[in-house]
């Protein structure tokens, strides 16, 4: 997610954060700490109920974790690659692959939610007993406040719309039932449209008539639906390309360059011959060693150029996604999250690219044949 920044790892799994999820611990401290805290605990002070308020966003913000960690730990247990796990403004992201069965979706799916009302369940109690054994009210508010909140998230989220988890659920069930993961994902897709409309809508209805808290709701229902568009895009996308092999859309390899030019050299040379957005470079022994996107050497300082080599500000080869032609394209772009450009290698040598504009114009033109008619 961009504007976020590494901040170790969870249970093995990397940990981002967003630069919006202090957002989010001020929004659910404040709320805590103005409204609910002394409504159900009057007659304490302005600090306590603002050192309360804070501990109570960190531990729904460390119970957001947990959730989406459930998630994660379930889908390496299946082999699904986990990518990383972001907080952000609006809760917890997990970027993962896809499982490959509908009972593996299904699984690492309900993961999270079982994982909120553990957390939820687990938190109230914690909060009952605070207060009648040991008379801590302060505590115990904190503690059932935020119990009750994991089990709306769960709740919240089995809302079956892409891309809750109740969505991926849906989409377990619908691939299950008619074998088709794509129309699967569309159909959870769709759902999740009406929802993110229908919760947007709620949410500016409530700030219309005076509740502020309508409008984390209309930015939720938002992400919903701009996600749940996505996900439709992306299915239409896939299966259209299914089956589609990659020396199919390649088109020939540009001319490879030596890594060890220097910048200025190179679009001295280039010069007038056309701008060619992928660049690839080869070293001394003429093997494929990374890419270079043209547009940006432009951005390279006039001073530095005569200094800078392609390779300085070259895409390393390990970090590209290579491809054989007989390779089926959406398994390659499947693989570690790869994204196009495509370098097509054969036996060492690098034979052509596939780009993402290649890629989008093959599916439109694939989706017609798609299409069912009406019977």
């Amino acid at each position: 997610m961009n504007g976020s920044a590494p901040l170790g790892r969870v249970l093995g799994v990397p940990l981002r954060v967003h630069w919006s999820a202090p957002v989010l611990v001020l929004f659910l401290g404040l709320g805590l700490a103005g409204q609910t805290l002394p409504a159900w605990v009057p007659g304490r002070s302005r600090a306590v109920y603002d050192t309360a308020g804070l501990v109570g966003a960190l531990l729904l913000i460390a119970s957001l974790l947990l959730h989406e960690a459930a998630h994660a730990l379930t889908a390496r247990r299946f082999g699904v690659r986990v990518d990383d796990i972001t907080v952000w403004g609006l809760g917890g992201v997990t970027r993962m692959g896809r499982p490959a069965t509908p009972g593996g979706e299904l699984t690492v799916a309900l993961a999270g939610p079982l994982a909120s009302l553990v957390t939820g369940g687990v938190a109230v109690a914690a909060g009952f007993g605070a207060r009648e054994v040991l008379g801590w009210a302060v505590p115990a508010a904190v503690l059932v406040w935020t119990g009750w909140l994991n089990v709306l998230l769960a709740a919240f989220n089995l809302l079956p719309a892409a891309p809750l988890d109740g969505g991926r659920v849906l989409q377990a069930a619908v691939w299950w039932r008619r074998g088709d993961r794509e129309r699967a994902e569309r159909v959870a897709g769709r759902a999740g449209q009406v929802a993110g409309l229908a919760l947007a809508a709620a949410g500016f209805a409530m700030v219309l008539y005076g509740d502020d808290s309508g409008l984390w709701l209309a930015l939720v229902g938002l992400f919903v639906w701009s996600a749940a568009i996505a996900q439709v895009r992306r299915a239409a996308l896939v299966g259209a390309l299914r089956g589609v092999r990659v020396g199919r859309l390649m088109s020939a390899a540009p001319e490879a360059v030596p890594e060890w030019l220097t910048v200025e050299r190179f679009l001295a040379a280039s010069a007038g011959r056309g701008q060619r957005a992928v660049v690839p470079l080869v070293d001394f022994e003429g093997r494929p060693s990374g890419v270079v996107d043209a547009r940006r050497l432009a951005l390279v300082p006039a001073g530095r150029r005569d200094e800078v080599r392609l390779r300085d500000a070259a895409v390393p080869l390990t970090w590209c996604t290579l491809a054989a032609p007989d390779d089926e394209l959406v398994a390659v772009l499947e693989r570690a999250g790869a994204t196009p450009p495509v370098l097509v290698v054969q036996d060492g040598r690098l034979v052509g690219v596939v780009s993402a504009e290649t890629i989008s114009r093959a599916a439109l033109q694939r989706l017609p044949e798609r299409t069912p008619r009406a019977s």
